[in-house]
């Protein structure tokens, strides 16, 4: 049996890595919303804080009221209970990375969890 698994993903407009790569400490899922569009509902979570990574194009997000401009670089954590909705600028596109992961579970990363041989 091996120790990892691979996949290719493709240019679907989203796509999640849960069920392709058997994932079972996080969700993993890639997004791309084109110019205009935006996400049709607004979420929370009831465990999960997500990481957002915009891979390019712009947007903005709506978290509990507040409108946050999104561009190509940024980085975003957003706790369970806020609620959230993401959506393209008028004139371009975004694609972003969302990492779903349960709050306060990290116990150890990088050098604290490595076995160095």
């Amino acid at each position: 049996m091996k120790n990892y698994t691979k996949t290719n993903i493709g240019n679907e407009g989203r796509a999640e890595l849960h069920q392709a790569l058997g994932l079972t400490g996080a969700e993993i899922s890639i997004n791309q919303l084109p110019a205009g569009a935006g996400v049709p509902f607004v979420h929370s979570h009831k465990n999960n804080e997500e990481i957002y990574g915009i891979i390019s194009g712009k947007g903005k997000v709506m978290i509990d009221g507040e409108e946050i401009a999104l561009t190509a670089g940024d980085w975003l954590k957003i706790a369970p209970a806020a609620k959230r909705q993401f959506s393209a600028a008028a004139d371009e596109g975004i694609t972003f990375v969302c990492i779903q992961v349960k709050e306060n579970s990290l116990g150890g990363f990088t050098a604290d969890d490595a076995v160095v041989y």
